[in-house]
């Protein structure tokens, strides 16, 4: 018994010891599984260290190559400035020098100028003392040789020289005496042209003008527009000239043509009722009030032939009839006048047995060539001709235009009918004014001119006159050629327009630009 439960101890003893030892293996196992990974961490750890000690140590190298690079372009460009200062101030001190040389060569110049001077000086003095002496001697010599005293001399040497002056005065005298009254005469030739062209101006701004009244003065900066656009595509388009003055509630148009005038009188009252005034409206108002004149003018035309009781008449013929209201003749109003030969060439054609229908249509067309004038260069005879065998008229009236400004004979008594009445209503006290008429042919010469240059598209003779506005081609005219333009016009208007005072001329050149948006 005693030894079983000594066997059970030893067992249990050993079985103590047994695993004690395997606990403490275990353990040891452990330890050296802890120690073998531990120094494997210890080398991924080193050799990463290596790894980004190698990458800091390529960065250090880039960037000291680049911090040299950096150095190097620094200093050579610290080095360029060098040398460019020291090449500036090497050119300012060459500079200083030259300056310096200069102003010592001026300053050697200038002594030896001093002292050519003085030497010339000296010399002079020296030659005026030889002059006097030698005067002094001949002086002498004479005394000695003609018994004169010197007072004697100088008295008859006078003489000599008043001699042989005396006609070489007379021509001067003769000469600047003709040149005093030619200047004189110039003078008097400039005041008269310019009293006469202050009467005209005031004679031709009486009869010549229309005024718009205002409801108010703030329209006045509206019909100008900004910068004055509006005020410019009025005058381009209407040809007349807008006076905008400091006269309260009022607008003045001036132009020569009653026709243009009545015209832009109509458009500008539209304008101010319609209360939009710019360009693109001045324009379609300008465009419907022309159409608004084409259809009047050919119902008065219409009107005035049903009234003659002449028979039919072309179209273009009545419309140049009723036309004639905006034409003056020598101040008398062109229908009136053609109104007052057809009915006095009725009556006489009447009562001497000839035909009174041919008389009364012949009297009215025998100045029709006058509304064609404005638009067209020539005579009013050579035109009226033209356009009545153009629509057919009788040669009764064909004989009548030319005869009656004696182009041919008269060949029939309602000729001379049309002659007779013409010179009656003409010669009728207070029907004409020759003044004006010259006026009116002066300044339609004028704008003929402008218009025969290329690349003009209208001329306006404005302000009486006295100006001469031409709008131009934008495109084939340029600035410079513009100015040519305006020197071409003005020796023309020179060398063949006879006028008072002087006459401005305004080339005017725009472009526009239009497109619509849809």
């Amino acid at each position: 018994m005693l030894i079983e439960i000594v066997t059970v101890g030893v067992v249990a003893g050993v079985s103590a010891v047994v695993s004690h030892l395997i606990t403490k293996n275990n353990e040891r196992s452990k330890y050296d599984i802890y120690e073998a990974n531990a120094k494997a961490k210890a080398k991924v750890i080193e050799r990463e260290a290596m790894l980004l000690l190698k990458d800091a140590k390529y960065k250090l190298k880039e960037k000291e190559v680049e911090l040299k690079e950096h150095y190097d372009k620094e200093l050579a460009k610290l080095k360029d400035e060098l040398n460019h200062k020291y090449a500036k101030l090497e050119k300012e001190q060459s500079s200083i020098q030259q300056s310096l040389r200069d102003a010592e060569n001026e300053k050697n110049i200038a002594i030896k100028e001093t002292k050519r001077v003085k030497a010339l000086t000296n010399e002079l003095e020296n030659l005026k003392k030889d002059y006097a002496q030698k005067v002094q001697e001949c002086i002498n010599l004479l005394e000695n040789h003609t018994s004169l005293t010197q007072a004697e001399i100088e008295q008859e040497l006078r003489q000599k020289v008043e001699e042989n002056y005396k006609s070489f005065t007379a021509q001067l005298i003769r000469k600047y005496e003709k040149k005093a009254i030619e200047e004189a005469q110039k003078r008097a030739n400039y005041i008269l042209a310019q009293a006469t062209s202050r009467y005209a101006g005031e004679f031709a701004g009486e009869r010549l003008i229309n005024v718009v009244n205002l409801s108010s003065d703030e329209l006045k900066g509206r019909i100008i527009g900004k910068e004055g656009r509006n005020i410019k595509t009025l005058e381009m388009l209407l040809g007349v000239d807008i006076i905008i003055d400091d006269t309260p509630g009022v607008v003045i148009l001036s132009s020569f043509n009653l026709y243009r005038r009545a015209i832009a009188t109509k458009t500008l009252q539209l304008l101010l009722e319609d209360g939009r005034i710019q360009p693109a409206r001045i324009e379609e108002i300008y465009k419907k009030v022309e159409l608004e004149f084409e259809e009047k003018i050919y119902q008065e035309g219409e009107n005035i032939v049903l009234d003659l009781g002449i028979g039919s008449m072309h179209k273009e013929l009545i419309k140049l009839v009723g036309k004639l209201k905006y034409r003056a003749s020598y101040g008398q109003n062109a229908l009136s006048h053609s109104l007052e030969v057809a009915h006095l060439a009725g009556i006489m054609a009447a009562e001497m047995g000839g035909d009174e229908v041919k008389a009364k249509r012949a009297g009215l067309l025998h100045d029709i060539g006058k509304a064609l004038t404005h638009d067209y260069g020539g005579n009013h005879v050579e035109l009226g001709v033209e356009v009545c065998n153009r629509y057919g008229e009788d040669e009764v009236v064909i004989n009548a235009i030319y005869a009656h400004h004696g182009y041919e004979e008269a060949t029939s008594i309602e000729s001379f009918a049309v002659c007779s009445a013409d010179t009656l209503s003409a010669a009728r006290p207070g029907a004409r004014r020759e003044v004006l008429e010259s006026f009116l042919k002066r300044v339609k010469e004028i704008e003929n001119i402008a218009l025969s240059k290329e690349g003009v598209i209208q001329s306006y003779a404005i302000d009486g006159g006295r100006e001469l506005r031409v709008f131009v081609n934008a495109i084939t005219v340029d600035d410079n050629e513009s100015v040519k333009l305006a020197r071409e016009i003005s020796n023309d208007i020179e060398n063949s327009v006879q006028y008072p005072g002087e006459i401005k001329v305004t080339v005017i050149r725009e472009t526009r630009a239009v497109d619509y948006a849809k």
